[in-house]
């Protein structure tokens, strides 16, 4: 049995994708690319599909990550291809990648986010990002099935800060309205128990700084993987895999050069 990883998007209007969506237009597109899956025993075989952390309905997103377990061997590359022509654009299948070690959803501990905030000056949002980095503690409420939820938000966040209208972002151009003041922040948080959203973090800023956006916030995640805490970023969790695959065609030569 071969098992193959891949990441995928959520773009522009098929942000509002909710996972159950996306399950169920990624199966129909395993079965359009004839992929020969692997199937759960019992009454109601399934695909074996594995899905990492996905993102809140509503959020766009550059790094989601799931598992599929194959009954025949593919390239990674040809499958991708297959899968993304199968697949409504804005949900697309970007990079794949076969499993050579374990750990996947152990590696995924961390995701940097875009916040665009339309109708927020950037000198307010700059102020507001450093009140909030400033706190020690910043709670904020979220309504659970349990009821309403008070939690910190601050201390699962490890960097929140203002970016240039001028750097590179990932919104879709529907979310770059013209003429008004636009502001943009970067955010890296820890993936922590209860989890800490974007909008829980737009929501302390509400507390700490009294910034509300007039409209809804863009979010798009940007990355997720292991957080690096000597450089400070997040690494991508599907490059294990790679550096195994190139390591054993090499250590097959090497093996091959040896005397007999």
């Amino acid at each position: 049995m071969q098992r193959i990883r891949l990441r995928y998007t959520k773009r522009g209007r098929l942000r509002f994708t909710s996972h159950r969506d996306f399950q169920r237009a990624f199966e129909r597109a395993l079965r359009r690319a004839e992929v020969p899956m692997a199937y759960s025993a019992g009454f109601t075989p399934h695909p074996k599909v594995s899905y990492a952390n996905a993102a809140p309905t509503g959020t766009g997103s550059e790094a989601e990550y799931l598992e599929i377990a194959l009954t025949a061997a593919r390239d990674p590359e040809q499958l991708r291809a297959l899968l993304d022509e199968s697949l409504p654009p804005g949900l697309d299948i970007v990079d794949a990648v076969e499993v050579r070690t374990s750990g996947l959803a152990d590696r995924l501990t961390a995701s940097v986010w875009e916040l665009r905030l339309v109708g927020v000056d950037p000198a307010d949002a700059s102020r507001a990002a450093a009140a909030f980095n400033g706190a020690e503690t910043v709670e904020v409420q979220r309504m659970t099935k349990n009821g309403v939820r008070t939690f910190d938000a601050r201390s699962a966040v490890v960097a929140l800060e203002s970016v240039a209208e001028s750097a590179e972002t990932h919104s879709s151009p529907a979310d770059r309205p013209t003429g008004q003041p636009c502001a943009i922040l970067r955010l890296v948080v820890r993936h922590v128990t209860p989890a800490v959203r974007p909008d829980d973090v737009l929501s302390g800023l509400r507390a700490v700084a009294d910034l509300a956006p007039p409209v809804p916030a863009a979010v798009t995640r940007l990355a997720q993987g292991l957080f690096d805490e000597e450089t400070g970023s997040v690494t991508d969790p599907l490059a294990p895999d790679r550096e195994a695959a190139a390591a054993q065609p090499a250590a097959a030569t090497a093996a091959a050069k040896e005397p007999a």
